[in-house]
């Protein structure tokens, strides 16, 4: 009796699901992963849950655009568009002959390979995202369900069960503390670091370490140990001793304070460690993409962009390096591209190879129009459906949090962020449940201690806008 129950609710389930998606335009792609995948309550829920969140939502803002190949084929002839849309006004401005309209269509053609890109960037962050409910992995611990099974009590009805101890217990914690919230599960911590790796641009590129304690020492040796050559039989005199700088990581704390019903909290279909995924994402992405980019250190991260530059043909160590653009407020004139292929080879050979370029959006469209000597376009869209576009085949990732171009601005960066830029991460989530401030609501002030900032000074280039 108790599985013919079941099974006829998750049938009805479904087909209310599937309703609901069809009556609100839901791409037909996704009716058909829901009938082709195995039925489980937090499938469902991480199927429907997008369309329900009308909030504007990066990872999903693309579930409506068909599928990834369907994306790269109108990208690609969009590519070409552009391209003889520009050709053709070049060749009047070269023939002393600016024709309004034709310049016009370039920029709106322009501007939709920029909308198809992000459409595309944003359909393979949401297959990344939706990767991140399910899945095999290490068995749980008994410890570790048990904790997990009265954390999930205490975040619906508010009881915890000794939560404190067994927090100690499953190894999250070393002290029983409950007066600043509790931690959340293991799975649920990841699932959050993992969607917001999905989100951040420069979580993608950068390094990304987890740590226990406030602080990270990071030792860079400045050189200067001595060195020769000598014979076999020959006396080795005592050599110098390297120079080493220490840099002092300090992690910060951001939250998110999300708030549902207790009526949503009862309803047992609800996978929690979705939902809180899900509402606290779009609050530390934005937090900390601004902090990564352009944060002053002070209770936040520290950005690439805060810290003091110098001309790289000057370069110290301690500053960033940077390359001008050849005109105070935009690229040159003459000989545009000149400034991007500078920036490139400002860096150093060993770390060229796993380098890329970080910009805006806006940015990337002016550097789309940049040609080489030999009347090459520099920006090359992507290779594949899942691949990202290039610039001297390096990749291009678009942050927002990076300025505009203008009067001595720094819009581009380009290097290894991955040995360039570290991005710490204190273990453990903690959640505080408040079901007082906002009655009937029960809201989840959700903290985490996060920290950033230059880890290799050689490591980035930066182009200034700027004769």
């Amino acid at each position: 009796m108790k599985i013919a129950f079941i099974g006829a609710l998750g049938a009805v389930l479904c087909a209310c699901a599937l309703v609901f998606l069809a009556s609100n335009s839901f791409h037909a792609d996704h009716v058909a992963t829901v009938l082709s995948a195995p039925f489980s309550l937090p499938h469902l829920a991480m199927v429907v849950a997008p369309a329900l969140n009308h909030r504007a939502r990066g990872i999903f803002s693309a579930r409506a655009e068909g599928d990834a190949n369907a994306l790269f084929a109108e990208l690609k002839q969009t590519v070409q568009a552009f391209k003889e849309a520009h050709e053709a006004e070049l060749k009047g401005i070269n023939a002393k002959f600016a024709d309004v309209v034709q310049a016009e269509k370039v920029e709106r053609i322009n501007a939709d390979i920029s909308k198809l890109q992000k459409a595309l960037d944003d359909l393979n962050a949401f297959k990344a995202a939706i990767e991140i409910g399910g899945g095999a992995g290490e068995p749980t611990a008994p410890a570790a369900k048990e904790h997990q099974s009265a954390f999930n009590k205490w975040f619906r009805k508010g009881v915890d069960n000794g939560l404190a101890d067994l927090e100690v217990k499953a190894a999250l914690t070393t002290q029983s503390d409950p007066d600043g919230g509790y931690l959340v599960p293991k799975e649920t911590e990841t699932q959050i670091d993992r969607v917001l790796g999905t989100v951040s641009v420069m979580r993608q590129i950068a390094n990304v370490m987890q740590i226990g304690t406030d602080t990270y020492n990071k030792f860079v040796s400045m050189g200067g140990a001595g060195s020769g050559w000598v014979g076999e039989e020959e006396a080795r005199p005592e050599t110098g001793t390297a120079t080493l700088r220490e840099l002092v990581f300090t992690v910060m704390e951001m939250y998110a304070n999300p708030f549902t019903t207790q009526k949503m909290l009862d309803d047992g279909i609800v996978d929690i460690s979705a939902w809180l995924a899900d509402e606290v994402q779009i609050a530390f992405s934005e937090l900390e993409g601004a902090a990564f980019v352009a944060g002053n250190g002070v209770k936040k991260p520290r950005g690439i962009l805060s810290y003091d530059t110098i001309a790289n043909t000057s370069y110290t160590w301690g500053k960033l390096g940077f390359v001008v653009s050849g005109a105070a407020a935009d690229f040159a004139t003459t000989a545009p591209a000149d400034a991007l292929i500078d920036v490139h080879y400002a860096l150093k050979q060993g770390m060229r190879q796993n380098a890329s370029w970080l910009m805006s959006d806006a940015t990337m469209g002016k550097a789309r129009k940049l040609k080489d000597g030999q009347g090459n376009y520099l920006w090359k869209e992507p290779s594949a459906a899942a691949e990202v576009a290039t610039i001297l085949n390096k990749p291009v990732y678009t942050d927002d949090n990076m300025p505009a171009v203008g009067a001595n601005a720094f819009p581009i960066a380009f290097g290894d962020f991955r040995r360039g830029y570290m991005i710490l991460d204190r273990t453990g989530i903690r959640v505080l449940r408040d079901p007082y401030t906002n009655k009937p609501k029960v809201g989840f002030y959700t903290t985490k201690r996060c920290g950033g900032g230059i880890a290799n000074f050689e490591a980035i280039k930066l182009l200034k806008i700027s004769a």
